[in-house]
């Protein structure tokens, strides 16, 4: 979003206002707008803080201040990670615009990363989106709703979804196997109880049951509902689910960032910044 608006109580300062230079008015003006898109981005943090449970730092560090500059009286607040915006950072691949859209908007959320990988691997069915169980499988979340970044690489590399050309982010046999047999690279002991393996189900969506590696069904499995599940312990016996597979859902409408902008109060911290940096300026001139 842009701060488009009127600077109040010009009438305060014009007599400092005329014993300035053009180029000291507007690095004024740069200044006030500069002070008022902080501001702004303040009370955004602070609405998302309120409005969501949890938030996320990447999704709070998410707005970022265009400034402007004396050869540009012009300011912008946008959540991005955008380097041709004049920003740096964020999660290269995913647009914090996209994530919070539906939320201020409604409508459908954008697809994530890992959701588009695993479609196009044809694991994740069309119109669906992935989602967290109640109760995350152990060491998977982040306490706030989301799946760990290496947990995810981890899971997506066993799944076999880096299929790009020249990606080598698949685990191979060897890695296969130390999942299998001790639950990843990092636990040392190797057993049934430790090793794990994911598997896919879709409950009735295809089928029913899923297929082995011999190419029978497994009809252990044909009542789970759709998703990534993780099997551990002798046997197998112990089976939690990773990622449910859900219908893609409409968000309503739940933030308002663009309101905040035309409150009347952003309008009179403009012209109280402005007046200040004018003030400042004069008094610098006659020093």
């Amino acid at each position: 979003m842009q701060l488009n608006t009127n600077i109040i109580g010009v009438d305060r300062v014009r007599k400092q206002l005329e014993a300035l230079s053009d180029l000291q008015i507007r690095e004024a003006s740069a200044k006030a707008l500069n002070d008022a898109a902080f501001q702004l981005r303040r009370d955004m943090q602070a609405h998302m803080r309120s409005t969501f449970d949890r938030v996320t730092p990447w999704i709070e560090r998410s707005p970022k201040v265009i400034m402007a500059t004396a050869d540009k009286l012009e300011v912008s607040i946008l959540p991005t990670y955008r380097s041709d915006a004049g920003t740096t950072g964020g999660k290269v691949g995913v647009d914090p615009q996209q994530v919070l859209q539906a939320q201020e908007y409604g409508g459908r959320r954008a697809d994530k990363g890992s959701e588009v990988r695993l479609r196009r691997a044809g694991i994740l069915p069309t119109g669906y989106q992935t989602a967290i169980p109640s109760t995350p499988f152990p060491g998977s979340d982040d306490g706030r709703g989301n799946l760990r970044g290496p947990f995810v690489r981890q899971l997506l590399s066993y799944l076999q979804t880096f299929n790009n050309l020249g990606d080598s982010g698949n685990m191979g046999k060897a890695a296969l196997k130390r999942m299998h047999e001790r639950g990843g690279k990092s636990n040392r002991f190797v057993g049934p109880v430790r090793g794990r393996r994911y598997i896919v189900t879709y409950g009735g969506m295809r089928g029913g049951a899923r297929q082995t590696q011999k190419g029978e069904f497994d009809q252990r499995m044909a009542n789970l509902p759709a998703g990534i599940w993780a099997v551990q312990g002798t046997g197998g016996v112990d089976v939690r689910p990773v990622l449910l597979f859900v219908r893609q859902g409409n968000y309503r409408p739940l933030l308002r960032l663009q309101s905040l902008r035309n409150e009347a109060e952003r309008a009179e911290y403009l012209g109280r910044r402005f007046r200040y940096h004018v003030r400042t300026a004069f008094e610098k001139g006659g020093q």
